[in-house]
C-alpha cells in the first residue's frame, strides 16, 4: 500500500521559517577604546585631591563613586606605604620605529581599498603591536619598543580579506591578525628580527551578524565582532551566544577561536569549541570554506579544527557559524560564604559532580581576594548601619574568621523550574560544607565588578605596583596542593630576589568540570626602587608557572601560549609531539607569511627572560 497526495504532511510552520538577516548592524567602537591601557577612554581609576580613589565615567556599578579603602588596604597587603599622589613617570608614547615599506604591496592596497582602510599613524601602529601583558604595558609606558607593525589594514569583507592575504603572499609581506588586542600572552609582539614589512590585519570592519537561523538556533557572525555587541544584537531577537569571557566588552569572535577561549558561563553554554560549528578562514593556499555543516561529522582530519588555538599562526579567521540559545526565562544571582577555601573547594567538587545541571557560572575566591572585594566597597557600602550589623552577624554570631573566610558567587540561568532546582541544590551543599548563603545582591555585585576590576592593573602601575593574572586547569585531586605550592613558591622567590615589602599572590576557581577546575592566580608587587621591575616581574611569573606545571597544572586553560609561555611547551609535549607540531606549522605556513611566530620559542625559557 502506497502513499497518496492526501497523506503528504505540510511543512511544520517552525521548520519553514526563513533565516533572519538583521537590518541593524554592529558599529565599530574603536574610537572609544583607550590606546595605552585596558578598556575605554572614559573609564578608569583616578585619585582625587583628598587622596581617595574614584572610578571615572559611568559604565560600571562603581563609576563615579569613591573607594576610600582601596589604597590603605593595598599598603597593608604589600607591606609598603603607598603615597596616593606619588605617580610613576610615564613616557607614553615611546619612540616608535619608522615603518618598513613594501611599495609593490602598498600599491596593490591603494588600488583596491579605500584610503581610510590603510593606516600608518605611529600610535595606531604601536597599539597593534601589543596586547595586555604586564610586559606589553610596561614597555609602552616606561620601556622600549623595538618593532611594531608597519601598516594597519581594515578589510570590510571576505573578498578583501582574500585580496590582502594573497597580495601579502605574492609580495613577501608578513601578516599578524588583530581582533580586540586583549591577549595576555605577548601574541601580538612583532619579532624584532623580522626585516620584511609587517602588516596588522584589523578585522573591526568585519563585525556583521550575517544571519540568524531560528530553526537551527545558529548564527553566522564575522570574526571582528566584539562579544558584548554580539550579545546585545542577538538579545534583540531573543537569543544569546552565552560565551562571556571577562574581556567580553573588547575581545572578538575571531580572537576567541584563535585562543581556544572559555567564558564565565561555560557550564550552561560550553567553551568556544562547543559553541562554534563552522569556521571560515583565509590562508596562503586560499579560503577554508565548507559546502555544508551537519550537527556532527566524521570527515578524517578537518583543517578548520586546526584554527582553534592557532593564535594567528597560519590563517586569517573571517567568520564563523555558532550555536545560539533562546534567552533564559530568568537569571538569578547568589553567593555563599565558607569558613575556609578548603570548604569552598569541597562544595564546588560536590556541585560539579551532581546529577543536576550546575549553575551557569560558579566562582570561588580565596581569602585574600575576598578581602580585596571588601576593599573595593564604596563610601555608601562600607559605612552604613546595615553593613556594620552584617559584619557583626558574620564574624561574631556565625564565627567566620575574617583572615580565613572565602566567598563563592553564582549565576543561574534557565527556566524557573531549572533555576529553582539548582538553587535548592546549592543551599543543600552549602549546609553540608558549613556555608552560609549571603544573598543575591552580593552575587550580583561580584559579577558586575568583574569588568571594573580589569582597570585596576593599569591604575596600580601608575603607583609603582606591577600586577598580572595567569590561569591553569588542574584535576580536583591537585587543586588545594597546587594553590598552596604556587603561593609558597612566589613568597620564596620574592624573598630571594630581595624585593620590597611583600608579594600579592591570590587565586580563585573560575570554571568547574567533572574532572577538575580552572584556577586564576593574581600576582603583584611594589616596584619603586627596583632596578629592572618588569624583568623582575617576569622572573616571578616564570617561577609561578614553573610551580604550576610541577604541581600538575596545565600550561594554559584559555589564555593561550603566544610567546610568553612558548618556552614551557617542551614541559607538556614529548619530543615527538614537538616535532609533529613544528612540521605541521611549517607545512601550513611555509613562507612565514603569518609572522607572529607564536608557539616558536621552544628553548625552555620564556621570551623576555
Amino acid at each position: 500500500m502506497g502513499y497518496t497526495n492526501d497523506d503528504v504532511v505540510a511543512p511544520h510552520p517552525i521548520l519553514s521559517r526563513e533565516k533572519i538577516v538583521p537590518e541593524e548592524q554592529i558599529v565599530s567602537d574603536g574610537d572609544e577604546r583607550a590606546m595605552d591601557a585596558w578598556g575605554f577612554r572614559d573609564s578608569g581609576f583616578v585619585v582625587g585631591d583628598d587622596g581617595k580613589v574614584t572610578m571615572k565615567g559611568s559604565r560600571y556599578v562603581i563609576s563615579g563613586k569613591r573607594l576610600p579603602y582601596l589604597l590603605p588596604w593595598m599598603s597593608r597587603v604589600l607591606g609598603v606605604e603607598i603615597d596616593p599622589h606619588d605617580v610613576a613617570t610615564d613616557q607614553y608614547p615611546p619612540p616608535i620605529p619608522e615603518p618598513i615599506r613594501n611599495e609593490k604591496f602598498i600599491l596593490v592596497m591603494q588600488e583596491n581599498l579605500d584610503t581610510e582602510q590603510l593606516d600608518e599613524r605611529p600610535e595606531v601602529r604601536l597599539r597593534h603591536g601589543h596586547g595586555h601583558t604586564l610586559e606589553d604595558l610596561w614597555d609602552i609606558h616606561h620601556g622600549d619598543v623595538r618593532r611594531v607593525p608597519d601598516l594597519v589594514v581594515y578589510p570590510r569583507d571576505e573578498a578583501q580579506a582574500r585580496l590582502v592575504v594573497q597580495a601579502a603572499h605574492e609580495h613577501d609581506v608578513v601578516i599578524i591578525p588583530y581582533g580586540g588586542g586583549t591577549n595576555v600572552s605577548n601574541a601580538l609582539r612583532c619579532p624584532p628580527e623580522e626585516k620584511r614589512m609587517i602588516l596588522s590585519v584589523d578585522l573591526r570592519e568585519m563585525r556583521r551578524v550575517r544571519w540568524i537561523d531560528p530553526v537551527e538556533n545558529t548564527a553566522c557572525i564575522e570574526a571582528g565582532a566584539v562579544g558584548q555587541e554580539i550579545q546585545d544584537l542577538l538579545a534583540g531577537y531573543g537569543y544569546t551566544l552565552g560565551h562571556e569571557p571577562d574581556s567580553i566588552e573588547l575581545s572578538t569572535l575571531g580572537g576567541w577561536i584563535a585562543t581556544n577561549a572559555s567564558g564565565m558561563k561555560k557550564n550552561r553554554y560550553g567553551n568556544i569549541e562547543d559553541i562554534v560549528v563552522d569556521v571560515t578562514a583565509v590562508s596562503t593556499e586560499g579560503e577554508l570554506v565548507r559546502s555544508c555543516v551537519g550537527p556532527r561529522e566524521s570527515i578524517a582530519i578537518d583543517p578548520r579544527r586546526l584554527l582553534f588555538g592557532s593564535e594567528g599562526g597560519w590563517a586569517l579567521i573571517t567568520s564563523a557559524v555558532v550555536k545560539i540559545f533562546p534567552l533564559p526565562e530568568i537569571q538569578r544571582y547568589d553567593s555563599v560564604l565558607f569558613h575556609t577555601f578548603e570548604d569552598g573547594v569541597q562544595f564546588a567538587y560536590d556541585l560539579a559532580r551532581s546529577e543536576i545541571a550546575i549553575p551557569a557560572s560558579v566562582r570561588l575566591v580565596d581569602n585574600l581576594q575576598f578581602q580585596f572585594s571588601q576593599a573595593l566597597k564604596t563610601d555608601e557600602e562600607g559605612s552604613g548601619l546595615l553593613s556594620r550589623i552584617q559584619k557583626w552577624l558574620v564574624v561574631r554570631f556565625f564565627r567566620f574568621d575574617p583572615a580565613r573566610m572565602v566567598a563563592c558567587t553564582l549565576v543561574f540561568e534557565g527556566s524557573r523550574e531549572t533555576v529553582a532546582q539548582q538553587r535548592k541544590l546549592v543551599r543543600r551543599l552549602a549546609r553540608r560544607h558549613r556555608g552560609m548563603v549571603a544573598g543575591p545582591e552580593n552575587g550580583r555585585r561580584g559579577y558586575a565588578m568583574t569588568f571594573a576590576i580589569a582597570y585596576i592593573r593599569d591604575f596600580a602601575m601608575t603607583r609603582y605596583i606591577l600586577g598580572e593574572s595567569l590561569e591553569t586547569s588542574v584535576s580536583w585531586r591537585d587543586v588545594l596542593p597546587l594553590c598552596e605550592r604556587v603561593k609558597a613558591r612566589v613568597h620564596r622567590e620574592y624573598a630571594a630576589m630581595e624585593l620590597p615589602g611583600r608579594p600579592f599572590v591570590t587565586c580563585r576557581v573560575t570554571q568547574l568540570y567533572t574532572t577538575g577546575v580552572c584556577i586564576y592566580f593574581y600576582l603583584a608587587f611594589y616596584c619603586k626602587g627596583v632596578e629592572h621591575p618588569a624583568a623582575a616581574f617576569v622572573e616571578l611569573e616564570k617561577a609561578a608557572r614553573d610551580e604550576i606545571l610541577a604541581a600538575g597544572g596545565s600550561l594554559s586553560h584559555h589564555h593561550g601560549i603566544g610567546k610568553l609561555r612558548a618556552g614551557f611547551l617542551d614541559r607538556i609535549h614529548s619530543p615527538a609531539s614537538i616535532t609533529i607540531l613544528e612540521r605541521v606549522e611549517n607545512v601550513l605556513n611555509p613562507e612565514g607569511v603569518f609572522g607572529a611566530a607564536n608557539h616558536r620559542a621552544r628553548s625552555g625559557t620564556p621570551t623576555g627572560v
